[in-house]
């Protein structure tokens, strides 16, 4: 095991900080994940009867489906108004421990995991540090499962319309951001933010192996309130003026409404 990396003094996770002004919007609006997904990373990490370590746990969009699998969960999430919502959603499986505060300085006392997996959540945690910590927190062949939600817009004049507005207030990364037709056919093949799909960090690593990549396509439709009001849980938005962000989201709701009341995507 190499030493642990000193912190990247230039990392800001500030913006994944700011879920918790909106956690009940966020919980409400934000997808979830396939079952197909919990049931492939429990078939490959075996966890037998050792538990799983879920870091960035949020509302528990990934949470819930995993302990109702029966699995038990050690969740980190850094958020003490997003934890409130997590203990509620998951007040039926009393194999969920929820621990509050930052993975950075948690500590698993001596605890070591079958799993640790990340949902939408590894992006925010220092990139100087983060391997270190999932590989001490691990048994020795216990498995880490990365994953995020990707969303393409899949009518063309729509997707154009919606970049308008977003190129008009300068913002970027957005989950209409992309045509359906811009993903390529494997898992990391996407344009919307390039060097985000950790494969080649993880190689170079060096520590894990055995690296495996699946993807899950799904047709999602949203309507006009749930699609604004799932754009006004993310950090993009968080971090804009009141005023600026209730120009964006009307504007978007303009235009959605404009086609039709909502919006049909392409789920990855």
């Amino acid at each position: 095991r190499r030493p642990t990396s000193s912190r990247d003094d230039s990392f800001d996770r500030s913006r994944g900080r700011v879920f918790g002004e909106v956690a009940e919007l966020y919980d409400a609006t934000r997808p979830g994940y396939p079952d197909e997904l919990v049931t492939e990373v429990l078939a490959y990490a075996a966890l037998g009867d050792r538990a799983a370590l879920e870091v960035g746990a949020g509302t528990g969009k990934a949470t819930v489906p995993f302990a109702a699998s029966g699995t038990g969960l050690v969740c980190v999430e850094p958020d003490r108004r997003m934890a409130e919502v997590l203990r509620r959603n998951t007040a039926s499986w009393p194999g969920v421990e929820v621990r509050v505060g930052p993975f950075e300085e948690w500590r698993p006392d001596g605890r070591r995991f079958g799993l640790v997996l990340a949902a939408t959540s590894w992006h925010w945690l220092d990139p100087g540090r983060r391997w270190d910590l999932v590989h001490e927190a691990l048994v020795p062949g216990g498995a880490v499962a990365l994953f995020w939600n990707l969303q393409g817009v899949r009518d063309a004049g729509l997707h154009a319309a919606l970049s308008e507005v977003d190129r008009r207030h300068g913002m970027v990364n957005t989950p209409h951001g992309e045509p359906a037709s811009s993903f390529g056919e494997v898992p990391g093949d996407w344009g919307a933010i390039p060097g985000s799909w950790p494969e080649d960090e993880c190689r170079r690593d060096g520590r894990f192996t055995d690296l495996r990549a699946s993807r899950f396509r799904r047709n999602r439709h949203y309507d006009t309130d749930r699609y604004v009001g799932y754009l006004a849980s993310l950090s993009g938005f968080r971090v804009l003026p009141a005023d600026r962000r209730e120009r964006v989201l009307a504007e978007t709701a303009r235009v959605l409404d404009a086609h039709g009341g909502g919006i049909d995507m392409d789920h990855l």
